[in-house]
């Protein structure tokens, strides 16, 4: 069964498995310890970070190693910021961050900080002008991830870095997605990584510093990992993420130039096989292995069991996935459609065939959703029967508000309006977006005496 979920989580590397069990052997002991077993921890442990600096591009004593890739982000942020006191409380970030770092945002403004989120361009990318515009004297710290954990839009790291710099402020990386194609570029100030997206054991973050970074750790004081991550570090698996983050990145560009093929495959060919769909993200500044797309008239959960039948396990940003039915904060900030969203991420070693064998089940599966839903398109044109109309979709859940507008607006003239009233969180974005992807206009949004009004005037 083909998995396309790396970017949640990537297979164990078999070097990982291979220094993980030879570990449990060698590194079990307190490496605070100055007898025998304790040296050879410490050893183990040194060169793992040894190994992971080089990877990161930073020097061995600027990492310390966390319990998870979240916990290296809230350490960096609230360490930074509090290193950074005062200056001031101003935190940047983008608006597609992962939630880990908007969390640790939320939690700053919960103790009296500020905060300014970055927007991005309908591809999921930053500009570094919208950078520059927010930082302010009072800035404490600016986050930026290199690439987009959803879409893969590649952000202009360097760019950005250079802007923060000139302004005195570090710059905070997050850069789980990337780490195992390459180093991050530019020079920023504090970077963060995850072993599972890499193809190490779960639960083993690092988090590096740079020298010269105000840096003050939170919480009570430890004496391990430079008192930035208190606990006993777990060597076996420490070391089993520093081997295969070598291992991945000794392979990375023969890899990624294969899996950028097959991912080049999947966009062109959903956009001719599955009827209105949008391939979202950037076209050529992305990821080598992800792409994500969405589909019209299509409730993602649906199709995300129905691919799972197939063969194929995949994920979504799919507020229809959601026990909150709202959408993908990174959908919603790019302003694209949501609705029947699928995330393809392929592991290192995916096969062609394996990705023809998705292309090829992909369009029953969207059809028999569509089908399932009574989501088909109109297609035969119908007389109009009204100037306008309204459609009351109050309880309904995506895509039900969509599949009523689309026909709902052949039954009003070119030129004609139709209203579309509605209490899901997710017809804010997925009625827009429907509304580009079929060429019509959208009018906006009024207040409604239950829900919310949507109005969209017919084009043609």
């Amino acid at each position: 069964m083909p998995y396309f979920d790396a970017a949640s989580a990537a297979p164990l590397h078999p070097v990982a498995r291979q220094a993980l069990l030879a570990a449990l052997d060698e590194g079990w002991a307190d490496p605070a310890r100055l007898y025998r077993e304790g040296r050879r921890a410490r050893l183990l442990l040194d060169a793992a970070r040894e190994t992971a600096a080089e990877a990161v591009g930073c020097r061995p004593d600027e990492l310390v190693f966390t319990p998870s890739g979240t916990r290296a982000v809230h350490v960096g942020v609230e360490g930074a910021l509090a290193g950074r006191r005062r200056v001031g409380g101003h935190l940047v970030v983008s608006a597609v961050e992962h939630s880990s770092v908007l969390h640790a945002a939320e939690a700053h403004e919960s103790r009296g900080g500020t905060r300014t989120e970055v927007p991005v361009d309908r591809s999921g990318a930053v500009s570094p002008a919208g950078y520059a515009e927010a930082l302010r004297p009072d800035t404490a710290l600016a986050c930026l991830q290199s690439a987009n954990h959803e879409v893969g839009t590649v952000q202009p790291v360097a760019e950005v870095a250079e802007l923060c710099r000139a302004a005195g402020v570090p710059l905070l990386v997050d850069a789980a997605q990337s780490l195992a194609w390459g180093q991050v570029p530019g020079e920023w100030s504090l970077l963060t990584g995850s072993a599972h997206k890499w193809g190490g054991p779960p639960g083993v973050g690092l988090l590096a510093v740079r020298k010269g970074v105000r840096f003050a750790p939170q919480g009570p004081a430890d004496e391990r990992e430079s008192g930035r991550a208190p606990g006993f570090e777990n060597i076996p698996a420490v070391v089993a993420a520093a081997a295969s983050l070598r291992a991945v990145r000794a392979e990375a560009g023969a890899e990624a130039a294969r899996l950028r093929v097959l991912v080049d495959r999947i966009r062109r060919r959903v956009a001719r096989l599955v009827p209105d769909v949008e391939v979202v993200g950037a076209a050529d500044r992305r990821l080598p292995h992800l792409v994500t797309f969405s589909c019209l008239y299509v409730d993602g959960e649906t199709l995300l069991h129905e691919l799972d039948r197939a063969g194929f396990s995949v994920s979504s940003g799919s507020s229809c996935t959601s026990s909150t039915l709202t959408p993908s904060h990174v959908l919603k900030a790019m302003g694209v459609l949501s609705e029947g969203n699928v995330r393809v991420s392929l592991p290192p070693g995916t096969t062609a065939e394996e990705v023809n064998r998705l292309l090829d089940v992909l369009p029953a599966a969207v059809a028999g959703v569509r089908e399932q839903l009574g989501a088909v398109p109109p297609v035969t044109p119908v007389a109009p029967d009204a100037e306008s109309l309204e459609i009351d979709a109050l309880g309904e859940r995506c895509p039900q508000p969509v599949i009523s507008l689309a026909r709902a607006v052949l039954r009003v003239p070119v030129g004609g309006t139709v209203t579309v009233v509605s209490d899901d969180e997710v017809a804010r974005l997925d009625i827009p977006a429907w509304c580009a992807m079929r060429g019509h206009e959208y009018l906006g949004e009024f207040p409604a005496h239950v829900g919310t009004s949507y109005r969209v005037r017919r084009l043609h």
